[in-house]
């Protein structure tokens, strides 16, 4: 028979975890919003008591942002948003490049009469059917646009490795959305580097593949900083 004072704590338990799992996707919404700002400072109490919530669920949420790479701690001094690191950000796009280059080579080098349908479903989404205009909504096929290239080639833990990046470059990547003209033009990049895949023409491939990722690494940056200046100019205000 199970111990009682184990079943006790059970529900309890159970809240906590609730409670730790929507704290934590209420903060990461609010960085990636940036109502909490790179280098904003906060305490575990000043939070709790903003979330409602006791500072166990609250701690539990804090140590998966800070394992993510969001947060950091600072010993009598609370948490911290961590500033954004373009040098570090640079460095992950460079390996996003490397990965998705060597998926491509893999996809363009299966026989010409194998259609697999990850590729199919994409094709359906990104040339067939009408552009969508949400750009929430584009950010995340955009992800799986580029994951499902990584599934498609067949090595599991280039696709692990690539989803821990996308996830890394998340905060700054999804900007990208935010201007209609980034939703036409990522539209129109997705088909060319898709319909060169499907035709097996590998330099094309990844010349299109490279500007495409370039060029959104370069606007990113751009609309990042500028989202940032306009976010600190409205706290002062």
């Amino acid at each position: 028979m199970q111990p009682t004072w184990q079943t006790s704590e059970q529900p309890g338990q159970r809240r906590a975890e609730g409670q730790g799992e929507r704290i934590y996707r209420l903060l990461k919404q609010e960085i990636f919003e940036f109502l909490l700002l790179p280098g904003d400072r906060f305490s575990e109490n000043d939070l709790a008591a903003r979330m409602g919530a006791s500072r166990t669920p609250v701690r539990q949420a804090l140590h998966r942002l800070e394992q993510e790479g969001y947060l950091d701690v600072q010993p009598r001094s609370g948490w911290q948003v961590r500033p954004i690191d373009f040098d570090h950000l640079e460095a992950l796009y460079d390996l996003r490049v490397v990965l998705e280059m060597e998926a491509v080579g893999r996809l363009c080098a299966l026989p010409a009469d194998v259609r697999p349908l990850p590729l199919q479903m994409l094709r359906h989404i990104w040339i067939e059917s009408p552009p969508l205009a949400d750009w929430a909504t584009v950010a995340s096929f955009d992800e799986q646009f580029h994951m499902t290239l990584l599934d498609a080639a067949g090595n599991p833990e280039m696709a692990r490795v690539h989803r821990d990046v996308t996830e890394k470059i998340r905060i700054v990547r999804r900007m990208d959305f935010t201007q209609a003209s980034r939703i036409s033009a990522t539209y129109a990049e997705h088909g060319q580097i898709l319909l060169a895949i499907l035709e097996r023409n590998l330099k094309e491939a990844r010349a299109r593949l490279h500007d495409h990722i370039a060029q959104s690494q370069k606007e990113v940056r751009k609309i990042t900083l500028h989202a940032l200046h306009q976010a600190r100019r409205e706290t002062r205000d």
